[in-house]
């Protein structure tokens, strides 16, 4: 009992929750706020890049919106992040607006608690050496849990080109509703990412989340290509119009022709449509959370499914 009353007071909670949710996920609305005007971007909005940490949207939020994420079921509210306007891209007569994160805070802990395990997780990270947390300063990682108070999907992207193919989990995924495009934000030091600017299409394979093992160990490939198909773990079927390998047990498998893709500080974003969509069957799927997220559901219910 001493035990539990004294882990939050020297042990952070886990940085991201693994959990099992069944698309779509739908429980935590985003709204874009600004000037007293306001846009549901639950479906519209997503991470363009880690540093600086990017969010991108369809919606034109003026110079400095504010994002909120609520609670769908209660209204409540669980995170803010801050935005400044950065750029647009113009792809297709549509534009997406960039907006860097200045700021931020969560809701999901009461004080003091929130406050000291924002600083047991701060510093845990400059003690890490891991390449993750030398990409970004603690305050940007702790903005981007904010963002995926939203639950993010993991797919694996198939990669396949005549002297090339691969295949490697991503999260940085996501729909921007009101132009049409599906966006990918991928470090641009990954080993695929010149051919899939180049070939300018991919497969993704919505995965299921007991999956989880096979998934986290095809990170690997994000620095080394595949050698061959027949070396995974798992069988592979061919996509519907461009024939790239895909995982054979896959909740949905979808082809996504790439219509653009920019360079945004430390990622390259893409952007492109679906050309088809294929489900196999109904299932939970792998999905990320913020771990303050989860510790809400825990104490207010319901919680994740955690994997």
């Amino acid at each position: 009992m001493l035990k539990q009353w004294l882990r939050p007071l020297v042990r952070p909670l886990p940085q991201w929750s693994t959990v099992a949710i069944a698309p779509p996920s739908d429980v935590v609305t985003a709204t874009l706020c600004w000037h007293g005007k306001t846009e549901d971007v639950t479906r519209d909005h997503t991470v363009a890049a880690l540093k600086p940490l990017v969010i991108a949207t369809s919606v034109e939020a003026g110079q400095h919106p504010e994002l909120e994420y609520r609670d769908r079921a209660t209204g409540v509210l669980l995170g803010v992040l801050q935005l400044t306007r950065m750029a647009s891209l113009v792809v297709e007569e549509r534009s997406i607006a960039l907006y860097h994160v200045t700021a931020g805070e969560h809701c999901c802990l009461r004080w003091p608690r929130r406050s000291w395990n924002r600083w047991l997780q701060n510093r845990s990270m400059r003690k890490a050496s891991s390449s993750q947390y030398a990409l970004m300063e603690p305050a940007a990682v702790q903005q981007l849990m904010i963002a995926y108070l939203c639950p993010r999907p993991v797919v694996l992207v198939s990669v396949g080109a005549p002297a090339h193919q691969n295949i490697f989990p991503m999260d940085l995924i996501g729909p921007l509703e009101r132009s049409g495009f599906f966006s990918l934000a991928l470090r641009s030091t990954n080993v695929s990412q010149s051919v899939m600017r180049e070939a300018r299409h991919v497969a993704l394979s919505g995965m299921p989340a007991q999956m989880k093992p096979i998934v986290y160990r095809l990170s690997e490939h994000h620095k080394h290509p595949l050698t061959d198909w027949s070396a995974l773990p798992f069988p592979v079927r061919p996509s519907q119009q461009f024939g790239i390998p895909a995982v054979a047990a896959a909740l949905r498998v979808q082809e996504l022709s790439i219509l653009h893709s920019e360079e945004i500080g430390s990622h390259t974003f893409f952007l492109g449509r679906f050309v088809s969509d294929e489900k196999y069957a109904d299932g939970a799927q792998l999905h990320h959370t913020a771990g303050f997220h989860q510790a809400y559901r825990l104490r207010y219910g319901p919680p994740f499914v955690m994997v």
